[in-house]
């Protein structure tokens, strides 16, 4: 029994109706601090936010009445999904999945049962379906502010706060990794989980366009509030009103497609294209594995005697890397390719999360490629196109599997 002389705090929220950050005892007794300035946008949705620290899990509801449940890490980042199966659905998926979830007229019945599976077994910690930087970009362009809002809740409801780090952050790590395997030097690994609860995993930190970070010593309390942070910003960022715009054309798409066609005009057997799509992927990486092998600590004489035929090596045994470089392989070798500005980003998303997750689904025209590099990978992730036949297999595989059921929280 609590000593009632030494009440605790139960119940923390920030009000926007109130203007207040209000603190609940477990006397029950209430104390209130005024929001000024508030951090509520105009175009944010956000009504309130609650927070149970003996739950674990951050409450926030819309202005519509809508709650998002997000599970937080609140004494590591290290977390893993703890036995949960991890099922990373493309775009077009959690449209699907949203319009079912909203029992729109263009849903079928079929997708509609298959929505209520995967909630129940989300609620049931027996599955995993995270979001990523992806997603909330995807999301946050639509034109429509209603469809940009449906399916944004559907992704948060859903995901309950897992997310797939940054691919630009994994096929670093990767490449950091297996240089410190090369060195025998496990104890340097990173290992950081690709999907997880731990804050600032959305966006590498090349991302933020020179900004220097620094890492600081956390406390519990320091992370604890770091991932109060993140949880509600994510939330926030992904349902404001404010339309995305989109992003600016790299040239990416125009340079994949005179590589393409070039080798479209070889007379070269598919070995030796391999090797120039190699070198392609090799002058694409140069930056990272510079930096990699430096932060690795790697003598550059020791780099140098690597060389090709041993970044080649190390990129083909990393899980999302060498599944990426698998798919360019494919869709570089299918003479006649047409490559589209969002070809990339399919393929960065999906190779990271097919690398790490038990399952994936996507439009064939990607889930194809991510096959053939699957298996000549040697690699157990399923790979569906329909969300239907993926809940089938869930389901199979949790009849199987060792996942145990925890109450929702």
């Amino acid at each position: 029994m609590e000593n009632e002389s030494n009440p605790s705090i139960t119940m923390i929220t920030v009000d926007r109706a109130t203007s207040c950050t209000i603190l609940t005892r477990s006397d029950g007794k209430e104390a209130r601090f005024p929001l000024d300035p508030s951090p509520f946008e105009q175009t944010s949705v956000i009504a309130r936010l609650d927070f149970t620290p003996a739950f674990s899990a951050l409450l926030a509801t819309t202005l519509s009445g809508d709650q998002i449940l997000f599970e937080l890490p609140l004494e590591t980042a290290t977390d893993q999904p703890a036995g949960r199966l991890v099922v990373y659905l493309d775009q077009n998926q959690w449209s699907i999945l949203s319009n079912a979830n909203c029992c729109a007229p263009k849903s079928s019945e079929a997708d509609r049962a298959a929505a209520r599976r995967l909630r129940e077994w989300v609620d049931k910690r027996q599955i995993v379906l995270p979001a990523s930087a992806g997603h909330y970009y995807e999301t946050g362009k639509r034109f429509s502010t209603d469809k940009r809002y449906a399916l944004g809740l559907t992704i948060l409801q859903y995901s309950r706060g897992w997310q797939m780090r940054d691919p630009l952050q994994v096929r670093r790590n990767e490449l950091h990794d297996a240089f410190c395997h090369r060195l025998d030097r496990p104890d340097r690994v990173r290992s950081a989980p690709v999907f997880t609860l731990a804050p600032d995993t959305l966006y590498s930190p090349t991302r933020s366009a020179g900004i220097e970070i620094t890492p600081v010593a956390q406390d519990d309390l320091v992370f604890q509030t770091k991932a109060l942070l993140t949880a509600s910003v994510s939330i926030d960022t992904m349902l404001d009103t404010q339309r995305v715009e989109e992003g600016p054309d790299t040239g990416w798409t125009a340079a994949s497609q005179r590589f393409s066609d070039w080798l479209d005009g070889l007379d070269q057997d598919s070995q030796q294209k391999r090797r120039a799509i190699d070198i392609h992927l090799v002058k694409d990486l140069q930056r990272e594995l510079a930096e990699e092998a430096a932060a690795a600590n790697v003598p550059n004489e020791l780099f140098r005697q690597w060389g090709f035929k041993g970044w080649t090596q190390d990129i083909g045994r990393s899980p999302a890397l060498g599944l990426f470089r698998e798919m360019l392989h494919s869709r570089h070798l299918n003479k006649g390719t047409t490559w589209r500005p969002n070809n990339l980003t399919d393929m960065m998303y999906l190779s990271c999360a097919a690398g790490y997750a038990d399952l994936v689904v996507c439009e064939k025209h990607m889930r194809d490629p991510l096959q053939h590099g699957l298996k000549r990978m040697g690699s157990s992730t399923q790979v569906y196109r329909r969300l239907t036949d993926a809940a089938t297999a869930i389901e199979k595989l949790l009849e199987t599997s060792s996942v145990s059921v925890s109450p929702a929280q």
